[in-house]
């Protein structure tokens, strides 16, 4: 089955897009962008790089420093970055249900040419 996969464009330069959703949505959980860029088989410094690239595309913080006590410091997503994630969550879920039948027709060609190469003895 296509599925339909979003990048937003929003200024030269500023994208949003499934992968640095996924991160912040890996660093509300994990509480630390080293923890949330293992999660999704990054490396830290990607992580970062991903993170600074967002922090500096908006007016404020999209993740924010926390300050560490006993076991260190973390990372919190900002009423902006979570505002990030739910709106393009959100934008994806009705694109998709808009797109579901156009994707369904290409699909179909698709799933005959599969089933017929699965069927073939050549």
């Amino acid at each position: 089955m296509a599925r339909l996969s979003i990048r937003i464009d929003l200024a030269p330069g500023i994208r949003i897009g499934p992968g640095k959703v996924q991160l912040l949505e890996m660093i509300a959980e994990h509480g630390s962008i080293s923890a949330a860029g293992r999660a999704l088989g990054m490396s830290y410094r990607r992580a970062w790089m991903l993170v600074e690239e967002m922090n500096k595309g908006f007016d404020q913080s999209v993740v924010e420093a926390q300050i560490g006590g006993k076991a260190g410091g973390g990372a919190r997503l900002s009423s902006l970055g979570a505002d990030l994630v739910a709106h393009y969550r959100a934008i994806e879920r009705a694109a998709d249900r808009a797109a579901a039948p156009f994707l369904d027709r290409l699909s179909a060609p698709v799933a005959h040419a599969e089933r017929e190469a699965a069927t073939d003895p050549h």
